[in-house]
């Protein structure tokens, strides 16, 4: 069985992430994984470095999430997008299901680039698959302007951590993120590995990825591209929030919440600001999915004109809970047919209270 199953704890390493204190960072086998301090909890959920090198990642990670509604069908069809890309840049990629709704493909690569230059060289790989499948994959970071499977190049920051191969989901059927040949891409459907298969596929087939560190690539020829895309005056993709503003980096702000044009970055293709509304906000997830569906029955005509990403179901960090918000793009909709901010139903913020409290501050 492969160390995935059943790891040994090896000793501690310490690393410096981003927006946080020194990460202990807990060294099963070669991979390091994160140790929460907060619930005293180990994740099995491996960085990209080695533990003999924190700092150079020795793997691309390309993290295929579609956005809701996306059929599994279409995530295929972007992974195998990915391998003809990869394969015309002389690099191999190993794919897994994500144990989830997605697919992960890792690429071995020599230690010889940063967290920021492997980060720059999944970004110039996302932007080129968008090109070769349009209507299928999406780079934007912002989920307003997603659509089709969005290529996570923020996988690749150096706090950033993905689900191990032979890992369980949380999931009802106990799914299992597998590794896969490329030929099995085509016809593979992730329910059909759970615990319960799993075991058995592995004993009669082995690890599809044993080979995976026989052959690591170079990234110089995404660099390259990433190169040319910002000669052609495309900036950085924007980075994750809690990280610092990086040179040449567009504007980190939602393209609805963008301010005036004399303080974004100046770009040869602004965005758009997105005519967006909030229908439902709530600590329980079917609660709002149901003011959604309220919402729909009321505007029937209006709802038959969305696309199927036009609705954004986003899942919202409070200060101590999460909690869910819909909003709608309106962008399929005429302008004098689009329906005015209502207020959401069901309409619980959280996190409201608090920030009026923050606007407030001082004036009392």
């Amino acid at each position: 069985m492969p160390t995935n199953f059943h790891s040994t704890f090896v000793g501690m390493v310490t690393t410096n992430v981003p927006g946080f204190f020194p990460l202990p960072i807990a060294k099963l086998g070669e991979r390091s994984n994160s140790l929460s301090t907060r619930s005293a909890s180990l994740w099995d959920n491996p960085s990209s470095p080695t533990c003999q090198n924190l700092d150079h990642p020795d793997e691309l990670r390309i993290d295929l999430d579609p956005i809701p509604g996306v059929s599994w069908d279409d995530v295929r069809r972007v992974a195998l997008e990915v391998q003809g890309f990869l394969d015309g840049v002389g690099l191999r990629g190993w794919p897994k299901t994500s144990g989830s709704r997605g697919m992960h493909v890792n690429v071995r690569i020599e230690p010889r680039w940063t967290f920021t230059q492997v980060r720059r060289a999944a970004v110039a790989l996302s932007r080129a698959v968008e090109r070769r499948a349009p209507t299928l994959a999406s780079s934007k970071w912002w989920k307003e302007e997603r659509h089709g499977v969005f290529l996570d190049y923020n996988q690749n920051a150096k706090d950033r951590t993905t689900c191990s191969a032979y890992s369980v989901r949380p999931l009802p059927d106990a799914r299992v993120s597998t590794p896969l040949y490329w030929e099995e891409v085509p016809d593979c459907n992730p329910a059909d590995f759970t615990i319960f298969t799993v075991p058995e596929r592995f004993a009669k087939i082995g690890h599809r990825h044993a080979e995976m560190d026989a052959s690591p690539g170079s990234l110089e020829k995404l660099l390259e591209l990433a190169d040319k895309d910002e000669a052609a005056g495309i900036a950085d993709a924007p980075w994750p929030p809690h990280f610092r503003k990086m040179e040449g980096e567009a504007a980190r702000v939602m393209p609805s919440r963008a301010k005036s044009a004399a303080k974004k970055i100046a770009i040869k293709q602004p965005r758009v600001k997105m005519p967006l509304i909030t229908v439902a906000n709530s600590p329980d997830k079917a609660a709002a999915l149901a003011g959604l569906e309220r919402w729909k029955a009321k505007h029937a005509d209006i709802a038959s004109s969305l696309a199927v990403d036009d609705m954004l179901v986003d899942s919202m960090r409070g200060r101590s809970s999460t909690w869910t918000r819909i909003r709608i793009n309106l962008r399929h909709v005429p302008e004098e047919q689009r329906p005015p901010q209502e207020t959401p139903e069901p309409d619980d913020d959280p996190t409201r209270a608090w920030r009026e409290r923050w606007k407030n501050r001082g004036k009392e």
